[in-house]
């Protein structure tokens, strides 16, 4: 099984629902903005690694981040 995340209009919302009901789709979760705050932040810290496997971006190392401390 797998699990995608979307985000849907609010104005487009029930519809959406329906539409899933009626291809048989049994679980659906709404998340909190407690879980949506996690997956936005997770979305930006895998696209900063995109940007940095890709060389647009530089990222700190773990070495030189503890000598800084």
């Amino acid at each position: 099984m797998q699990r995608i995340v979307l985000e849907i209009p609010d104005s487009k919302f029930n519809f959406f629902l329906e539409l899933l009901k009626n291809l048989g789709i049994k679980k659906v979760k709404k998340l909190s903005p407690r879980h949506m705050e996690y997956v936005d932040g997770l979305n930006n810290a895998l696209d900063e690694v995109e940007e940095h496997l890709g060389g647009d971006k530089y990222l700190q190392d773990a070495k030189d981040f503890i000598e800084e401390l």
